[in-house]
């Protein structure tokens, strides 16, 4: 049973350029221009009227947009929810200017090492990543940390929680590798048990049913659970709407201010039919479009995710913004 039928989350990347190489993400290697606040503005009106509750500013690495405070101005001017997740590198430098504006702010980290945090993101950030919390700190922010967690860091998740989050009281987000266009990689079956543990404690965010899509093998073309299409609008630092999805980007079409005539094109219509069967989506785990997906369609992911979602929620107080439906997901 699907609860909703609008797109509830818009994924908009302000850049493809990044000033880290992390390993298992390949967007930092496209070249790419930066958004504008005109082509902003006219698609937030345009996202509003087609139901979108969520504005996630992303890249690359949104930061080095430098005008990301007026967007998410532009953002809050018509309510919509907003989400940030930046590698830390130039957070010190913007974050007086960014206070106040981003509802979930996420920090990236991928090991308690600083040696081995530098190593996966290609540049030395770790000591930033480390002032970025003591700032948001300071200025009465909640970031949330978001651990990417593989084969070789699981074993970290212990230290990164008592070191960063319980004395702070900030949300851990564990963000299980998927694999996409060749990078990325998978976790073992036992790691995804101990993961399940972790998830179980206090501060702790992981979708449970991240869990389960890995252990049935992904996204399926003859029975798919995927939604992106229907639940989520990608548009590009080019201003174009992508479709499906980012990660599968078989249609690129211009915007030029048709925001909602693209939607409700026959274009769009046919991937929003062919969502998760399309050759491309067989064994899909991509995380980004998964979670949206697990929001609105009852089945046994929607179960498996309302418990850690409705956590999130609550914790952030989100939930008091977001109305779509009896799972109120953290997006």
């Amino acid at each position: 049973m699907l609860l909703r039928k609008k797109p509830v989350l818009c994924n908009y990347y302000v850049t493809y350029r990044c000033n880290a190489k992390c390993g298992f993400c390949d967007i930092w290697e496209k070249p790419s221009p930066y958004v504008t606040l005109e082509n902003v503005e006219q698609n937030l009106i345009q996202l509003k009227k087609l139901g979108v509750k969520v504005i996630d500013f992303t890249g690359g690495e949104p930061l080095l947009h430098q005008d990301l405070d007026k967007l998410l101005l532009l953002a809050k001017k018509y309510k919509f929810i907003t989400t940030v997740t930046t590698n830390t590198l130039l957070y010190p430098k913007y974050a007086n200017k960014l206070k106040g504006l981003i509802d979930m702010l996420h920090f990236s980290l991928d090991s308690a090492d600083e040696e081995k945090h530098n190593t996966s993101r290609g540049v030395k950030l770790y000591d930033k990543f480390v002032d970025s919390l003591q700032i948001a700190k300071s200025l009465g922010e909640r970031p949330d940390i978001l651990y990417t967690v593989t084969e070789n860091n699981i074993n970290e998740i212990e230290e990164v929680y008592h070191k960063f989050c319980l004395p702070n009281k900030y949300i851990l987000i564990l963000n299980p590798i998927f694999e996409y266009n060749g990078v990325g990689s998978k976790i073992s079956d036992a790691q995804l048990d101990e993961l399940l543990q972790w998830g179980k404690k206090k501060y702790i965010y992981l979708n449970k049913s991240f869990i389960t899509l890995r252990k049935d093998g992904g996204n399926h073309i003859d029975k798919p659970v995927c939604k992106a299409a229907t639940t989520s609008i990608v548009i590009s630092p080019f201003n174009e709407l992508v479709m499906p999805c980012y990660h599968l980007g078989e249609e690129k079409m211009q915007i030029n201010n048709n925001l909602i005539e693209l939607r409700n094109s026959e274009k769009s219509k046919y991937y929003i039919a062919n969502e998760g069967r399309l050759p491309g989506c067989e064994g899909c785990t991509v995380n980004c479009y998964m979670q949206p997906s697990f929001s609105v369609n009852v089945n046994k992911y929607w179960v498996d995710a309302l418990p850690s979602t409705l956590k999130y929620n609550m914790l952030k107080g989100t939930w008091k913004k977001l109305n779509i439906g009896i799972n109120k997901a953290a997006l």
